[in-house]
């Protein structure tokens, strides 16, 4: 469980970012951020795991203290925390299973890391978790040859390969067209309930959120203005958390499509070298 308590912070600007914000995120649940830019949502979840130092308050993970860690003992918690950013945060020049067992990192020791050389229990995982996402065919290609989508999807696998707790996630539907934003809203949904993951998407589209969540918190300058279900997220809610606005249309739908990831077509992934072994390796996944 995720547990926030108080959480408040003021820029060296003098703007108020978060004003004590309470919080709890139980496991196994999906939750969506919404509200208005500037409202805190980024500012939460980057709260959540340091990447920005809370002025006030204080945040549990499984009754840890992540608001009192320092240095080493903070690096051992961020493990357990998958990020997964607005802007993917892929290194262009690896390749796709670089860039996923990068996600390792903080479990082996510098040499091991500074040569890339993981185990072999990593590279399993990682192939098993490229085939899950639907790019195993993408091993080997860079990161700088993806299109936005497949970026996504690798960002998704990386933070999956750490074994976190919980998943904080960034604007993951902001650079992607509607088809694409429903896959990688429906994959983030499935993932999640097959591991019993808990996650905090931070996201602008409303009507997204609605679809895919099973609870929404609204922010507004700082503040939760709403905590519950997308079904009681009505024209009213809305126009608290947002403004006056024409919210005609706003409303909880059906997903009317499915995630468009291979299932039993026979799939080759293409040779790649293993640092650990130093010999080439091919998988063939399916049936």
């Amino acid at each position: 469980m995720l547990t926030i308590e108080q959480l408040t912070k003021r820029y060296s600007t003098g703007d108020l970012a978060l004003d004590s914000v309470d919080l709890q995120v139980t496991k196994g649940q999906v939750i969506a951020l919404i509200g208005p830019s500037g409202a805190g949502k980024s500012t939460l979840i980057r709260c959540v795991n340091r990447l920005v130092e809370p002025t006030h308050g204080r945040i549990w993970l499984n009754n840890e203290q992540i608001t009192g860690l320092r240095s080493r003992s903070l690096r051992r918690m961020r493990c357990r925390i998958g990020m997964i950013f607005q802007e993917y945060a892929l290194v262009e020049r690896l390749t796709v299973m670089e860039n996923v067992l990068s996600g390792r990192l903080g479990y082996i020791g510098f040499w091991r890391s500074f040569f890339r050389r993981f185990p072999e229990t990593d590279i399993e995982r990682a192939f098993d978790l490229l085939e899950r996402v639907g790019i195993e065919d993408m091993v080997d290609k860079r990161a700088d040859a993806l299109s936005g989508g497949q970026r996504q999807r690798v960002g998704i696998a990386r933070a999956l390969i750490q074994n976190p707790e919980i998943l904080l996630i960034d604007e993951p539907t902001a650079s992607l067209d509607p088809k694409t934003s429903r896959q990688i809203m429906q994959l983030i949904v499935d993932l999640c309930r097959e591991s019993g993951l808990a996650a905090i998407i931070n996201i602008h589209d409303v009507q997204l959120a609605m679809m895919f969540v099973e609870r929404v918190i609204g922010l507004r300058q700082g503040r939760v203005v709403y905590d519950g279900s997308p079904a009681q997220l009505n024209a009213a809610r809305l126009t608290e958390i947002y403004g006056e606005a024409d919210w005609t249309g706003t409303a909880r739908e059906e997903q009317d499509e499915q995630r468009d990831l291979p299932t039993s077509a026979e799939v080759i992934v293409p040779l790649i070298e293993l640092p650990e072994t130093g010999v080439g390796r091919q998988r063939v996944v399916g049936s």
